[in-house]
């Protein structure tokens, strides 16, 4: 077995790194309520400048999903909550199948799975406990598409994150010159001598 990622490999490290996300996830969300929100001194709530214009804290929420997009104006006759909680389960349960699938060597796109994970969770825990989801990182990435990105949270960058990990994952196995496919054989070579 390849010793140098035995910890990336390790299934509770991907559990433990979901729990820990959540709960930075959650505890900052909590943070940016207490201390952003609208108040009689600022009606219009706190902007914490952290790099000038470029990055600030800013409050919002979003009802809707990803880019405040409505998809559950698709469904009418259900609520925003009930759409999103059942949208979430399915993702979820959907993401830990493709987790299960995926052989262990290839750790990079475990943990790639396990930070989305991360992070769709800590979004549902949201729309569980408030209905809608606390944004508050408000970035203005210099580009032409857009005058301001919108506004996101830690668990929206646990799963853009996550899926760049999955999708360049074969760039960094060749950059580390890793074979997750040939770590696999061997550890089933490994289990078969033994």
């Amino acid at each position: 077995m390849n010793e140098r990622f035995r910890l990336l490999k390790s299934w509770k490290f991907h559990l433990i790194f979901i729990f820990v996300s959540i709960f930075i996830d959650q505890a900052s969300k909590i943070w940016a309520v207490a201390y952003l929100e609208a108040s009689e001194s600022e009606p219009t709530g706190r902007i914490v400048h952290v790099i000038g214009e470029l990055l600030q804290f800013r409050l919002a929420y979003n009802f809707g999903a990803a880019f405040s997009s409505r998809p559950q104006n698709l469904l009418p006759f259900l609520s925003p909550t009930v759409f999103f909680l059942l949208i979430s389960i399915v993702a979820v349960i959907v993401l830990f199948s493709f987790y299960r699938s995926v052989k262990k060597g290839d750790f990079l796109v475990r943990f790639g799975i396990a930070m989305i994970l991360s992070g769709a969770l800590g979004n549902l825990a949201d729309r569980v406990r408030i209905g809608k989801v606390v944004d508050f990182i408000d970035c203005d990435f210099p580009d032409f598409i857009m005058q301001r990105w919108p506004t996101f949270n830690f668990a929206d960058c646990c799963v853009t994150v996550g899926v760049a990990v999955v999708l360049i994952s074969p760039i960094i196995y060749r950059l580390i010159s890793y074979n997750p496919a040939g770590s696999n054989a061997q550890e089933n070579n490994e289990k078969s001598d033994a």
